[in-house]
């Protein structure tokens, strides 16, 4: 039996950290918006637009999987927007919807509940609209190191990210501290890159 999981501070937001702890379809969107801004406001995004749809207590990921995707990309881009680039990621949340009402019945913890390894949950967030190879390795990360979800091999599935003790990505984020040091970690990463 995995230990308790601890609370989740992703967004630094009360109410929007409590909403990706206890909704994991807004957990996996908070991943795909991850990118190309700052992670709290990315993380922040599932509760922006639960509030919007006017279900705060969860990201309706069936409604969100019919909705009109006109009328949907504007609920993404009402300011503030939930994304930099709003109209592209309105068509990925919608993507990534309709795959878990599709292949999941709606219900985003069964692409990870009873998952038989670490290489067959890889393969699961990989498969989902918007994720590439890190992205499923570091959300693999996030979900072992935090949710408590383990399955035989999930370090070695998530590749660096699913180390102990590293500061690479929001997999090992839990409080400002740890914040500031994968933010260390990102830009010594970048420096050595372009020096190489």
């Amino acid at each position: 039996m995995p230990p308790a999981s601890p609370h989740l501070t992703l967004c630094f937001d009360t109410d929007g950290d409590a909403l990706l702890e206890r909704d994991p379809f807004a957990l996996v969107v908070g991943m795909l918006l991850d990118q190309q801004m700052p992670m709290e406001r990315a993380f922040l995004g599932p509760w922006k637009l639960a509030q919007r749809m006017g279900t705060p207590e969860r990201l309706d990921v069936a409604r969100i999987a019919s909705y009109d995707p006109e009328e949907f990309a504007a609920l993404v881009a009402q300011p503030p927007a939930v994304h930099r680039f709003p109209g592209s990621m309105a068509g990925r949340i919608q993507a990534l919807a309709r795959h878990i009402v599709t292949q999941y019945a709606g219900d985003t913890e069964a692409v990870w509940r009873a998952c038989p390894s670490g290489d067959a949950l890889y393969h699961r967030l990989l498969d989902l609209p918007g994720y590439g190879d890190q992205k499923a390795r570091i959300l693999l990360a996030l979900l072992g190191k935090q949710r408590g979800v383990r399955p035989r091999g999930w370090r070695e599935a998530a590749g660096a990210y699913g180390d102990e003790g590293s500061t690479r990505s929001v997999a090992d984020v839990t409080d400002k501290q740890s914040l500031a040091a994968v933010r260390s970690y990102k830009q010594a990463a970048k420096a050595a890159a372009k020096a190489g």
